[in-house]
């Protein structure tokens, strides 16, 4: 089966909102062997709504439409869709009873233009909605509707819960007895590799001889700094296309080596707090650059007091000096942004914490503030633990705020590194300055 995704309304092309409605859809239908091979957006124009319509049922077996079932005038997707296939609409009852008593629930006069959420296409099946005032419908459709072969329309609203819900309790599962009376399916199995340290373009080249059968497909996305690999195979029965995928992901994990950190959508925040967890480790930062955000990832994670024992942000040279005990004399000498520096702020949070691991950064994020000694993009990043301690330093250039997410990934792989016993290295991608030697004084 063949799925489009549809999303409508005028804030979307603005950029006013970010469209998270395509990501979940697509996700969703992969989880019933059902492939997203279209994605497409529209404002609220009817012209452009009926073009989108029509191109959607003519290619796709199943439309999923997010959008535009609210009660004001640019909501207009119901009655587009009457149009563009010539049906009437007609007045659902029930659907206006249940819009009336939310309105009563929560003590309030429903206005006049609630009700136009209470009429639908005729033929058309209602989707209820139980947590707001649009209900949902799917319109099943001929090949003397869609030129070409039969295709069923599901219209749910925009807000993510609400869709969120109808998808799983109302959508799915029709979806799921349309595709077990065709003939001829294939199964599709996809996993989620997540990998830190390597670029895109890096990792397209090393995997170049990976997934080059017919029925596979390796798939690559990017959300900075990490990169995610989708193996995605496609079979006549469920058994065999598992059965592809966990090759590709023996040969991928043997492959990638210490660079593949998680075989699951974890983050690398969570992969780490399970690693400290299970070797009953614990863990302190120091942060200058970073300014708290280390410790606002691993406190992001559920469960965290467990493992993480705190954290101190020492943005000045006073404060370095006074809650880390860095000497006066290293940082007239060596400067806030060194090796030196870092290595004294990690064992020092390491001491003060009692912690089995700590990690520090200090570094200059920019805009400004560099030199030609120093430049905007640099940092020390240090470690201490039980086996030794160890810095290195990079040039990352990047603007503040992707310098400082990229500075913690390294500070988290690097727990992550030292607790598997794997060499410490930094990220390949941007990397200007600095070893990877292994943990030592």
């Amino acid at each position: 089966m063949k799925a489009e995704i549809l999303t409508i309304g005028d804030e979307l092309l603005r950029g006013e909102i970010v469209d998270s409605n395509k990501s979940f859809l697509g996700e969703r239908l992969l989880d019933y062997d059902v492939e997203c091979r279209f994605q497409t957006s529209v404002g609220d124009v009817p012209a452009d709504m009926i073009d989108a319509f029509r191109r959607a049922v003519s290619r796709s077996d199943v439309v999923l439409v997010s959008g535009g079932l609210g009660p004001t005038r640019d909501d207009l997707t119901i009655e587009v869709l009457a149009e563009t296939f010539g049906r009437e609409l007609v007045l659902d009852e029930a659907s206006l009873e249940v819009i009336r008593e939310f309105f009563q629930r929560v003590g309030r006069e429903m206005a006049e233009n609630n009700a136009k959420q209470a009429w639908f296409p005729r033929d058309a099946e209602v989707l209820a909605n139980p947590i707001g005032t649009a209900p949902g419908c799917a319109l099943a459709l001929g090949p003397e509707d869609t030129g070409a072969g039969e295709s069923i329309v599901f219209c749910m609203p925009g807000v993510p819960r609400e869709l969120y819900r109808m998808m799983d309790e109302q959508v799915l599962p029709r979806i799921a007895r349309r595709r077990a009376g065709a003939s001829g399916s294939l199964f599709v199995r996809a996993a989620v590799l997540r990998t830190f340290g390597v670029g895109e373009s890096s990792l397209d080249a090393d995997l170049k001889d990976v997934a080059r059968d017919e029925d596979v497909e390796l798939g690559f996305r990017t959300s900075f700094p990490d990169n995610a690999l989708r193996p995605l195979a496609r079979a006549t029965t469920a058994d065999a296309a598992e059965a592809r995928v966990a090759e590709m992901v023996v040969a991928l994990r043997e492959r990638l080596g210490p660079v593949l950190y998680s075989e699951t959508d974890e983050t690398l925040e969570v992969v780490v707090g399970r690693l400290l967890a299970e070797q009953g480790r614990t863990l302190a930062c120091a942060e200058s650059c970073t300014g708290g955000l280390l410790a606002e990832k691993l406190t992001r994670v559920p469960g965290s007091s467990g493992y993480f024992l705190g954290g101190v942000v020492a943005y000045s040279n006073e404060a370095k000096q006074s809650l880390l005990g860095v000497p006066a004399e290293m940082l007239e000498t060596h400067g806030a942004v060194s090796n030196e520096v870092a290595l004294a702020m990690a064992e020092g949070a390491r001491d003060r914490f009692g912690a089995d691991h700590a990690v520090s950064t200090t570094g200059i994020s920019g805009p400004d503030g560099g030199s030609d000694e120093k430049p905007v993009g640099l940092v020390s990043i240090a470690i201490a633990g039980p086996e030794g301690s160890h810095v290195d330093q990079f040039v990352f250039p990047l603007d503040r705020e992707r310098h400082r997410q990229l500075v913690v990934q390294v500070g988290l792989d690097w727990v992550r590194r030292s607790l598997l016993g794997h060499e410490l290295v930094g990220p390949s991608l941007l990397r200007q300055r600095g070893g990877g030697s292994a943990p030592g004084r």
